[in-house]
């Protein structure tokens, strides 16, 4: 039979608090029969125990969203996703909030101040619109008005800048996709050159938005892979901006394995060296298949 322990609350780890409170309550006969048979001179009251069980009930989405966002097939696409989730929640009223709709609010207001132009960032924006498990619900994914319209167009632009680079040379490709000139300070012959880029890259994208979801559970980079014939462009500009990691979770992973590798009785490994062992120890899995899985 498991050992079960109390959780200790860690200053510098927020989920801590929830592992504490999740333990104390998985614990609750426990510590009841542990505070009468010892007399202990304060117990919690059936108040304070509920208010617990709610507080516990609102961190769990942070502890969910948390754990799906460091999982290193997250990208940057699930960012937009995973902040109108929480706040669909923290903004849900229930009849049963007694005690934490303060606390509910606090949180609501801190989210939306520290994400409050996550929508307007390209990177995030456009990961979440060449997901094809997001397009149904773009309008809920953008709350704020013209968000939707700016990332759609950032989208073509994007395309068009392949279009333009498959067609051109590589030197005026280059400059092309570099040139971040206002569309006002722009010569006519080169803003028209831009408008007729964006328009024939219109109806790609906005095909492929109009074509059915991908389920939840599947991998964007299949669907790309599957459908690059279709959207040239546009998968190329999929897998630029679905290879962006959402969190530096899988950084700080990897500078614990260097840590690991180069060690005091491994000091005079060459850089070079530490490289080519850190890559295949995260990369190995990708090129040599188990064996079950060969057969």
């Amino acid at each position: 039979m498991d050992i079960k322990r109390l959780q200790q609350d860690v200053q510098v780890r927020w989920n801590s608090s929830l592992y504490m409170l999740q333990s104390i309550l998985e614990q609750k006969r426990a510590l009841s029969v542990y505070a009468a048979d010892y007399s202990l001179p304060a117990t919690l009251t059936a108040n304070q125990w509920t208010l617990m069980e709610k507080t516990a009930e609102v961190l769990a989405p942070f502890e969910e969203l948390t754990r799906d966002v460091s999982n290193p097939t997250a990208s940057a696409a699930d960012v937009i996703p995973a902040i109108t989730a929480l706040k669909r929640v923290l903004s849900r009223e229930k009849t049963t909030d007694q005690g934490v709709r303060t606390m509910k609010s606090t949180l609501l207001e801190a989210v939306e101040t520290r994400f409050a132009e996550v929508e307007e960032k390209p990177l995030y924006s456009i990961a979440t619109l060449v997901d094809p498990r997001y397009k149904d619900r773009q309008v809920q994914f953008f709350t704020k008005s013209g968000n939707l319209r700016l990332a759609t167009d950032n989208l073509i632009l994007e395309v068009a800048k392949i279009e333009r680079a498959a067609s051109e040379e590589p030197e005026a490709a280059r400059a092309y996709a570099q040139d971040t000139t206002p569309r006002s300070k722009q010569q006519p012959g080169q803003r028209l050159g831009r408008d007729l880029g964006r328009e024939s890259a219109r109806g790609p994208v906005q095909t492929y938005l109009s074509e059915q979801t991908s389920p939840r559970k599947s991998n964007p980079l299949h669907y790309w892979k599957d459908n690059a014939s279709r959207f040239p462009s546009l998968a190329a500009v999929a897998t630029r901006f679905l290879c962006a990691p959402c969190t530096s979770v899988d950084s700080e992973r990897l500078f614990s394995a260097v840590s690991n590798v180069l060690d005091e009785k491994r000091n005079r490994l060459s850089p070079d060296r530490v490289e080519m062992l850190i890559f295949l120890k995260k990369n190995l899995h990708l090129i040599v298949k188990p064996e079950s899985e060969s057969e």
